[in-house]
């Protein structure tokens, strides 16, 4: 008997030591498959979810730089459209000006006569007031019947029997004869038709007669004096009158 074979004779537990060994080394690969296995497994099964989120955020980013191109294409497009209103909302201003202006030019000839009653006019208005100017500032004022292109009474509806009666306006063919009553009118006072007390006025526009009316007891104050009060073009709604001897 060799000296090996009388030494494993001698130490039994080496052999169990390598059998031990052995099945430590199957059981690790055996444990390195499955380990394996289920991470593959766990892998596939994590990439089909992964491809859709993939998807999934792609869409939402081809979204996202739709929405921007939209809105960038909505901030021009609203930078255009402040520009056009900006130019229209000057161009509004300076046409309402142009308006007021020729509106107020229009009106240049124009009186109004308040305090006459309802239908003393009748059928041929303008023969009427013609006359009538005459009969209330007289032949020494007025030698003869003025030119009228038209009378008519204010466009409101016709008032009930015993409501204030609607003003008249008459618009004069000559500016210088309006100018001439309007001052004379001033001159007097008091006007009167028969036995109807009336007054004369000029015919202005809404905004001017509004403000005008601030001014209503200054300007009364400056008329007993025998002057003029006189309104610079701009801003006279935040300006005093100034005074010119009348």
């Amino acid at each position: 008997m060799s000296k090996t074979e009388s030494k494993q004779d001698k130490d039994p537990s080496s052999s169990s030591a390598s059998v031990t060994l052995a099945e430590l080394s199957s059981l690790l690969a055996e444990h390195r498959k499955a380990i394996s296995a289920d991470f593959k497994s766990s892998f596939e099964a994590l990439t089909t979810p992964l491809d859709g989120l993939n998807s999934t955020v792609a869409g939402h980013g081809e979204r996202i730089g739709s929405l921007e191109d939209n809105s960038n294409e909505v901030d021009r497009r609203l930078q255009h459209l402040e520009n056009a209103c900006s130019t229209l909302q000057q161009d509004n201003v300076l046409l309402k000006t142009k308006l007021a202006d020729l509106e107020g030019r229009s009106r240049r000839q124009n009186i109004r006569i308040i305090g006459l009653p309802e239908s003393l006019e009748g059928p041929r208005p303008t023969a009427f007031f013609s006359q009538l100017l005459v009969d209330v500032f007289g032949k020494e004022v007025l030698s003869s019947p003025p030119e009228l292109d038209r009378a008519h009474r204010s466009l409101a509806p016709k008032p009930a029997a015993g409501d204030k009666p609607r003003p008249v306006i008459v618009r004069l063919h000559h500016f210088q004869v309006k100018d001439l009553l309007i001052r004379e009118a001033r001159r007097r006072g008091e006007l009167f038709y028969k036995e109807h007390k009336i007054r004369l006025y000029e015919d202005y526009r809404s905004d001017v007669l509004k403000e005008r009316a601030e001014y209503k007891s200054s300007m009364a104050e400056l008329y007993k004096r025998g002057q003029a009060p006189y309104y610079p073009p701009q801003r006279r709604e935040e300006m005093d009158p100034v005074c010119f001897g009348g």
